[in-house]
């Protein structure tokens, strides 16, 4: 038998019960932005008015959201400032993950509203997918599992890293 390694995957199971926990009118995004501890919380960047955040349940290694500081789940409710500031941010990852992933193309975009897929709707954020020829393979076809190649930890030290380089 083939094991797959995934240690996130235990963050993921246990969110569903402690999904009961949480407090009512609280925002994952809105808890990590206020914190101090942006190592912990995986917060690559903080600009004016967004911040560039890894995703801790990843689609691909590198998968990262741009999140707006602004508790708003309404895309047309961010300002102009939010929308360029997001764009800004959203050049600046993907520049980030050119330097220290070199993928072959990226997605990006958002879910906008839970029938769209967004799992935080009231927040809008947005995602940076790196992809590579090739990263599609038999796994979520046929045993409805991704496999994710590179530990988070050592992701945003990679960006974090390269980050540094740029203001160097």
């Amino acid at each position: 038998m083939e094991r797959l390694w995934s240690p996130w995957r235990s963050k993921y199971i246990q969110s569903f019960s402690e999904k009961h926990e949480v407090k009512e009118g609280s925002c994952v995004f809105c808890d990590k932005l206020s914190e101090n501890d942006d190592e912990k919380n995986l917060i690559v960047r903080r600009s004016s008015k967004c911040a560039i955040i890894m995703n801790i349940y990843p689609y691909n290694s590198g998968h990262v959201m741009i999140v707006p500081f602004a508790h708003k789940g309404v895309f047309e409710d961010l300002t102009e400032e939010e929308h360029l500031d997001v764009m800004s941010e959203t050049r600046l990852a993907i520049q980030l993950l050119r330097m220290t992933s070199h993928p072959d193309g990226f997605n990006f975009g958002a879910n906008l509203g839970r029938v769209s897929g967004a799992g935080i709707a009231e927040h809008v954020h947005f995602h940076v997918v790196p992809r590579w020829n090739g990263d599609v393979n038999f796994m979520p076809v046929l045993a409805d599992a991704k496999v994710i190649s590179e530990g988070l930890d050592q992701t945003y030290r990679k960006l974090t890293e390269a980050l540094h380089s740029l203001k160097g």
